[in-house]
């Protein structure tokens, strides 16, 4: 399953190409993962699809995203997508790692987005 079978391609661009540094005035350090949830139309989505989404990011499919997936979570949703800061990993692990274990899951994913 690719990520536009889920978000428009269109939503992706404009979302990804928001936080790239390249088109906007919003450069590296400035990730923040409610602002993109909500430009990329993940807030608007059925919680079945939000799993969906959450699936397609746990790219070693190990029911969780790491820290070292999330580094790459831009890129999860369009390969144009550039890699998060260390800083700005550590913060969106941060916000969504709710029992502290140092990872992701898919209630707490969904959660993140709800709360975005």
């Amino acid at each position: 399953m690719a990520m536009t079978d889920v978000l428009s391609a269109e939503d992706i661009k404009k979302a990804v190409g928001q936080f790239s540094g390249l088109s906007s005035p919003i450069a590296a350090e400035s990730f923040n993962y409610k602002k993109f949830f909500e430009m990329v139309g993940l807030k608007k989505k059925s919680p079945e699809d939000v799993k969906k989404v959450f699936h397609i990011l746990d790219k070693d499919r190990s029911g969780f995203i790491e820290e070292e997936e999330l580094k790459f979570v831009l890129k999860g949703f369009t390969p144009d997508g550039r890699d998060l800061s260390d800083k700005e990993t550590k913060a969106l692990l941060a916000a969504g790692d709710k029992d502290g274990d140092g990872k992701i899951g898919a209630d707490e994913f969904a959660t993140m987005v709800a709360e975005s």
